[in-house]
Protein backbone atom coordinates (compact mmCIF):
# COMPACT_ATOMS: atom_id res chain seq x y z
CA UNK A 1 0.00 0.00 0.00
CA UNK A 2 1.71 3.22 -0.74
CA UNK A 3 3.00 5.23 2.11
CA UNK A 4 0.48 8.11 1.23
CA UNK A 5 -2.77 5.55 1.09
CA UNK A 6 -1.80 4.21 4.61
CA UNK A 7 -1.53 8.08 6.35
CA UNK A 8 -4.90 8.90 4.66
CA UNK A 9 -6.26 5.85 6.13
CA UNK A 10 -4.76 6.62 8.86
CA UNK A 11 -6.16 9.93 9.50
CA UNK A 12 -9.54 8.58 9.25
CA UNK A 13 -9.28 6.02 11.35
CA UNK A 14 -8.23 8.32 14.10
CA UNK A 15 -10.68 10.70 13.26
CA UNK A 16 -13.52 7.90 13.59
CA UNK A 17 -12.27 7.07 16.97
CA UNK A 18 -12.28 10.38 18.24
CA UNK A 19 -16.14 10.90 17.04
CA UNK A 20 -17.40 7.91 18.70
CA UNK A 21 -15.67 8.54 21.87
CA UNK A 22 -16.80 12.06 21.83
CA UNK A 23 -20.41 10.99 21.39
CA UNK A 24 -19.97 8.78 24.26
CA UNK A 25 -19.39 11.66 26.90
CA UNK A 26 -16.68 9.83 28.37
CA UNK A 27 -14.33 12.95 27.64
CA UNK A 28 -13.80 15.84 29.51
CA UNK A 29 -15.13 19.41 27.87
CA UNK A 30 -13.37 20.75 25.72
CA UNK A 31 -11.53 20.34 21.95
CA UNK A 32 -7.89 19.09 23.42
CA UNK A 33 -9.34 15.75 24.60
CA UNK A 34 -10.52 14.80 21.34
CA UNK A 35 -7.70 16.25 19.59
CA UNK A 36 -5.82 13.43 21.79
CA UNK A 37 -7.83 10.93 21.19
CA UNK A 38 -7.49 11.42 17.58
CA UNK A 39 -3.82 11.85 17.89
CA UNK A 40 -3.52 8.53 19.33
CA UNK A 41 -5.95 6.82 17.60
CA UNK A 42 -4.15 7.68 14.28
CA UNK A 43 -0.84 6.54 15.36
CA UNK A 44 -2.00 3.36 16.28
CA UNK A 45 -3.37 3.16 13.25
CA UNK A 46 -0.45 3.58 11.22
CA UNK A 47 1.16 1.04 13.38
CA UNK A 48 -0.78 -1.48 12.71
CA UNK A 49 -0.66 -0.83 9.03
CA UNK A 50 2.98 -0.87 9.29
CA UNK A 51 3.78 2.42 8.46
CA UNK A 52 7.45 4.07 8.99
CA UNK A 53 8.42 5.34 12.23
CA UNK A 54 8.67 8.22 11.92
CA UNK A 55 4.83 8.54 10.60
CA UNK A 56 3.67 8.14 13.61
CA UNK A 57 4.97 10.86 15.12
CA UNK A 58 3.85 12.99 11.86
CA UNK A 59 0.20 11.57 13.28
CA UNK A 60 0.57 12.69 16.69
CA UNK A 61 1.39 15.59 16.08
CA UNK A 62 -0.77 16.63 12.87
CA UNK A 63 -4.28 17.06 14.62
CA UNK A 64 -3.13 19.11 17.10
CA UNK A 65 -0.73 21.56 14.86
CA UNK A 66 -3.98 21.96 12.60
CA UNK A 67 -6.08 22.78 15.88
CA UNK A 68 -3.61 24.99 17.41
CA UNK A 69 -3.37 26.72 13.98
CA UNK A 70 -7.00 27.46 13.44
CA UNK A 71 -7.48 28.88 17.46
CA UNK A 72 -4.48 31.20 15.97
CA UNK A 73 -6.74 32.68 13.36
CA UNK A 74 -3.93 32.33 10.84
CA UNK A 75 -5.06 33.82 7.46
CA UNK A 76 -5.11 31.08 4.82
CA UNK A 77 -2.85 32.57 2.90
CA UNK A 78 0.21 31.85 4.95
CA UNK A 79 -1.09 27.91 4.63
CA UNK A 80 -0.96 28.62 0.64
CA UNK A 81 2.65 30.21 1.03
CA UNK A 82 4.03 27.00 3.24
CA UNK A 83 2.61 24.19 1.17
CA UNK A 84 4.50 26.09 -2.07
CA UNK A 85 7.59 26.59 -0.33
CA UNK A 86 7.57 22.93 1.06
CA UNK A 87 6.13 21.51 -2.51
CA UNK A 88 9.51 23.23 -4.17
CA UNK A 89 11.84 21.74 -1.56
CA UNK A 90 10.75 18.63 -1.00
CA UNK A 91 8.56 18.05 -4.18
CA UNK A 92 7.51 14.01 -4.56
CA UNK A 93 9.25 12.73 -0.89
CA UNK A 94 5.30 11.62 0.02
CA UNK A 95 5.95 9.22 -2.67
CA UNK A 96 9.64 8.45 -2.63
CA UNK A 97 10.33 8.71 1.20
CA UNK A 98 13.38 9.96 0.48
CA UNK A 99 13.35 13.72 2.51
CA UNK A 100 16.14 15.93 1.68
CA UNK A 101 19.73 15.30 3.24
CA UNK A 102 22.51 17.21 3.00
CA UNK A 103 25.96 15.93 2.74
CA UNK A 104 29.06 17.64 4.64
CA UNK A 105 32.56 18.15 3.33
CA UNK A 106 34.00 14.91 5.40
CA UNK A 107 31.87 12.97 3.54
CA UNK A 108 33.09 14.38 -0.04
CA UNK A 109 37.10 13.83 1.53
CA UNK A 110 35.77 10.42 2.07
CA UNK A 111 34.22 9.99 -1.29
CA UNK A 112 37.21 11.35 -2.80
CA UNK A 113 39.33 8.62 -1.80
CA UNK A 114 37.43 5.63 -3.04
CA UNK A 115 37.97 7.15 -6.26
CA UNK A 116 40.22 6.02 -9.00
CA UNK A 117 43.53 7.18 -9.56
CA UNK A 118 44.46 6.38 -13.04
CA UNK A 119 41.77 7.79 -15.03
CA UNK A 120 39.69 10.69 -14.85
CA UNK A 121 36.96 9.06 -13.18
CA UNK A 122 32.76 10.01 -13.14
CA UNK A 123 30.33 10.18 -10.28
CA UNK A 124 26.95 10.26 -10.02
CA UNK A 125 25.39 11.74 -6.95
CA UNK A 126 21.42 10.47 -6.89
CA UNK A 127 18.86 13.19 -5.40
CA UNK A 128 21.77 15.45 -5.25
CA UNK A 129 20.38 17.88 -3.75
CA UNK A 130 21.91 21.75 -3.20
CA UNK A 131 24.74 19.75 -3.79
CA UNK A 132 26.66 19.52 -1.04
CA UNK A 133 28.44 16.33 -1.91
CA UNK A 134 29.58 17.17 -6.05
CA UNK A 135 30.71 20.89 -5.07
CA UNK A 136 33.66 19.98 -2.53
CA UNK A 137 34.44 16.10 -4.16
CA UNK A 138 34.68 18.58 -7.86
CA UNK A 139 37.57 20.54 -6.02
CA UNK A 140 39.08 17.63 -4.15
CA UNK A 141 39.06 15.88 -7.44
CA UNK A 142 39.52 18.63 -10.29
CA UNK A 143 39.87 15.93 -12.89
CA UNK A 144 36.58 14.05 -11.50
CA UNK A 145 33.20 14.54 -14.01
CA UNK A 146 30.59 15.57 -10.90
CA UNK A 147 27.44 14.58 -11.80
CA UNK A 148 23.86 15.16 -9.82
CA UNK A 149 20.66 14.09 -10.74
CA UNK A 150 17.50 15.84 -8.46
CA UNK A 151 13.70 16.21 -8.87
CA UNK A 152 12.82 18.45 -6.24
CA UNK A 153 13.14 22.37 -7.94
CA UNK A 154 14.18 24.34 -5.35
CA UNK A 155 17.31 22.50 -4.06
CA UNK A 156 18.30 21.54 -8.15
CA UNK A 157 17.84 25.43 -8.87
CA UNK A 158 20.20 26.34 -5.86
CA UNK A 159 22.52 23.54 -6.66
CA UNK A 160 22.84 25.46 -10.38
CA UNK A 161 23.69 28.64 -8.95
CA UNK A 162 26.05 27.38 -6.08
CA UNK A 163 28.02 25.44 -8.81
CA UNK A 164 28.15 27.49 -11.73
CA UNK A 165 32.06 28.25 -11.95
CA UNK A 166 32.77 24.31 -11.86
CA UNK A 167 33.24 23.45 -15.06
CA UNK A 168 33.43 19.33 -13.81
CA UNK A 169 30.18 19.68 -12.65
CA UNK A 170 27.15 18.54 -14.64
CA UNK A 171 23.53 18.95 -13.26
CA UNK A 172 20.24 17.53 -13.72
CA UNK A 173 16.43 17.73 -12.86
CA UNK A 174 14.85 14.41 -13.55
CA UNK A 175 14.41 10.65 -12.37
CA UNK A 176 17.79 9.03 -11.42
CA UNK A 177 16.07 5.71 -11.60
CA UNK A 178 15.51 6.32 -15.61
CA UNK A 179 19.25 6.81 -15.82
CA UNK A 180 21.32 4.47 -17.12
CA UNK A 181 24.55 3.84 -14.66
CA UNK A 182 27.09 1.48 -16.59
CA UNK A 183 29.10 4.60 -17.67
CA UNK A 184 29.72 5.72 -13.83
CA UNK A 185 33.01 4.88 -11.59
CA UNK A 186 30.99 5.33 -8.55
CA UNK A 187 27.55 5.72 -7.18
CA UNK A 188 26.55 7.62 -4.48
CA UNK A 189 23.41 7.35 -2.49
CA UNK A 190 21.86 9.26 0.48
CA UNK A 191 18.60 8.69 0.21
CA UNK A 192 16.51 6.37 3.06
CA UNK A 193 16.45 2.43 3.69
CA UNK A 194 12.96 2.12 1.91
CA UNK A 195 14.84 2.75 -1.60
CA UNK A 196 18.18 1.00 -1.04
CA UNK A 197 16.54 -2.60 -2.39
CA UNK A 198 15.50 -0.90 -5.59
CA UNK A 199 19.10 0.56 -5.83
CA UNK A 200 20.97 -2.51 -5.13
CA UNK A 201 18.81 -3.79 -7.98
CA UNK A 202 19.63 -1.60 -10.16
CA UNK A 203 23.34 -1.17 -9.28
CA UNK A 204 23.81 -5.10 -9.80
CA UNK A 205 22.06 -4.47 -13.22
CA UNK A 206 23.61 -1.84 -14.73
CA UNK A 207 26.88 -1.51 -13.21
CA UNK A 208 30.43 -2.95 -14.60
CA UNK A 209 32.93 -4.44 -12.34
CA UNK A 210 34.55 -2.36 -10.08
CA UNK A 211 32.25 0.78 -10.06
CA UNK A 212 31.73 1.14 -6.66
CA UNK A 213 27.98 1.60 -5.04
CA UNK A 214 28.48 4.16 -1.93
CA UNK A 215 25.24 4.66 0.23
CA UNK A 216 25.26 7.40 3.15
CA UNK A 217 24.04 5.73 6.93
CA UNK A 218 21.67 3.20 4.86
CA UNK A 219 23.29 0.34 4.13
CA UNK A 220 21.84 -2.64 1.75
CA UNK A 221 19.88 -4.92 3.72
CA UNK A 222 20.70 -8.56 3.81
CA UNK A 223 23.66 -7.60 1.58
CA UNK A 224 27.39 -7.38 2.90
CA UNK A 225 28.81 -4.32 2.36
CA UNK A 226 32.97 -4.78 0.68
CA UNK A 227 33.87 -1.65 3.06
CA UNK A 228 32.48 0.57 5.99
CA UNK A 229 34.35 3.99 6.43
CA UNK A 230 33.66 5.31 9.49
CA UNK A 231 33.91 9.45 9.45
CA UNK A 232 34.80 11.15 12.15
CA UNK A 233 31.99 13.86 12.07
CA UNK A 234 29.58 14.77 14.49
CA UNK A 235 26.72 12.22 13.69
CA UNK A 236 29.45 9.78 13.38
CA UNK A 237 28.54 9.14 9.50
CA UNK A 238 29.30 5.41 8.33
CA UNK A 239 29.43 4.88 4.21
CA UNK A 240 28.41 1.86 2.96
CA UNK A 241 30.79 0.54 -0.19
CA UNK A 242 29.32 -2.02 -2.33
CA UNK A 243 31.10 -3.59 -5.42
CA UNK A 244 27.92 -5.24 -7.17
CA UNK A 245 29.02 -6.36 -9.99
CA UNK A 246 32.43 -7.72 -8.50
CA UNK A 247 35.96 -6.19 -8.13
CA UNK A 248 37.72 -5.19 -11.78
CA UNK A 249 39.13 -8.31 -13.39
CA UNK A 250 43.20 -7.80 -13.24
CA UNK A 251 44.71 -6.73 -17.19
CA UNK A 252 45.76 -9.65 -18.96
CA UNK A 253 49.55 -9.46 -19.56
CA UNK A 254 50.27 -9.77 -22.95
CA UNK A 255 53.07 -8.97 -25.33
CA UNK A 256 54.91 -5.61 -24.37
CA UNK A 257 53.32 -5.88 -20.75
CA UNK A 258 55.11 -6.36 -17.57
Amino acid sequence: MPPALKALLAQLAGLAVAFGVGRSGVLPAGIWPLVAVQALAAAGAATLLKSARWWRWIHLGFTPLVAGALLLGIAPGWYLAAFVVFALIYWSSFRTQVPLFLSNPQVAEAVAGLLPRELPPRVIDLGSGTGSLLRPLARLRPDCRCEGVESAPAPYLLSRLLARRQPNIALARGDFWKIDWSDYDLVYAFLSPVPMPAVWRKACAELRPGAVLVSNSFPVEDVEPERIVTLDDRRGTRLYCYLPAGPKPLAKKGIGNR
